[in-house]
């Protein structure tokens, strides 16, 4: 037993939360501890050693930084080693949790010099709290007003140098203003299963666990291009070669694992079967985003920023101006369900 951890006494039900926990915590354990182990998105990384280099050289806290590209490629990793690179703290929050400018001064005014502020999902940030960065990226500085009606009066506090990291999967949402503020704009982009090959062995001897070099890159062929899903995949296989006495994941049990969880040899889950089924059945006629959310029982958002993206990369998908349609390969491929 941890110290600290709570562990379910037996028939006791096991809080989502601790779940949820314990998942986050696994999925931490997995990431890369320096640039040196991150696999993949080179010129991103020797970019960002580049920038972090000169800016310690000048004594400096680096440009602000903003990283973009779909969930699960590493952009918290990357805000992680950017503050370590720099030997500068780190601190985490996210767009929906800032909900008014005191949220956000709690935090700049706890920051030292040069530490990294990273918020996740930028985009969704209240405009009044965007506004109210300006200040804080440009002149290290928050106007704090005090009363209100005829009294009010603004205080003017200063803050340390910092480094603003955002991450998003929606640069296109940021207003221009915001946007222009960043010194340093990076996009990553989907892995190639050679790469999640790569990823998911050395993720397997943190795991304890070997995996066969052609079961990693069959298991990083089927992950979305994405390293967390890859991960993830192989946390639950591993599971599986537990259970059956197996000391070695072969390509056998990949397939056995992700068949269990739903995911075809196209790398295609229930829910991009679904979604593709849902617009075959309309017979060449356009779905609308909000009759695919409902039909399938999920936001918009994130049929929009975690289906769809995949789905259009594969060529299974195009968006047009009347809504979404079918590609013929994608056609093929639902044909092939029916036989």
């Amino acid at each position: 037993m941890i110290a600290g951890q709570e562990v379910p006494r037996r028939g006791s039900a096991v809080r989502p939360e601790l779940l949820e926990e314990r998942e986050e915590s696994q999925e931490r354990a997995l990431r890369p501890a320096s640039f040196d182990e991150f696999e993949g998105q080179e010129s991103v990384v020797a970019n960002l050693k580049l920038y972090i280099a000169a800016a310690k050289e000048r004594g400096e806290a680096m440009d602000h930084v903003l990283l973009s590209g779909m969930p699960g490629l590493g952009k918290t990793t990357l805000a992680s080693l950017i503050a370590k690179d720099m030997e500068a703290g780190f601190s985490v929050t996210s767009g929906p949790v800032l909900e008014s400018p005191p949220d956000l001064l709690g935090i700049l005014t706890k920051l030292a010099r040069n530490d990294v502020l990273f918020i996740d999902e930028i985009h969704r940030l209240n405009p009044k709290i965007e506004e109210y960065l300006y200040a804080a990226m440009e002149d290290f500085v928050v106007d704090l007003l005090v009363d209100k009606g005829p009294s009010a009066r603004s205080l003017r506090i200063a803050i340390p140098p910092f480094t603003l990291v955002g991450a998003t999967t929606r640069e296109g949402l940021l207003s221009d203003p915001f946007r222009s503020r960043f010194g340093v704009l990076e996009k990553l982009m989907p892995y190639e299963p050679e790469q999640l090959a790569r990823i998911v062995a050395r993720s397997a001897r943190k795991l304890g666990v070997e995996i066969a070099p052609e079961a990693g890159l069959l298991l990083g062929g089927r992950s979305r291009g994405t390293p967390r899903i890859a991960n993830r995949f192989l946390r639950r296989i591993r599971d599986l070669a537990q259970m059956n006495g197996e000391h070695r994941i072969d390509q056998a049990l990949v397939v056995e694992g992700l068949t269990r969880l739903g995911v075809d040899r196209n790398g295609l889950d229930p829910t991009d079967r679904r979604i593709l089924a849902l617009i075959a059945a309309q017979e060449g006629r356009p779905v609308g985003l909000k009759t695919i959310a409902v039909a399938i029982g999920e936001e918009e958002r994130t049929v929009e920023d975690v289906y769809e993206p995949y789905l259009i990369q594969c060529g299974l998908l195009l968006k047009t101006p009347r809504g979404r349609v079918l590609t013929p390969e994608a056609a093929k491929v639902v044909e092939t369900w029916h036989n």
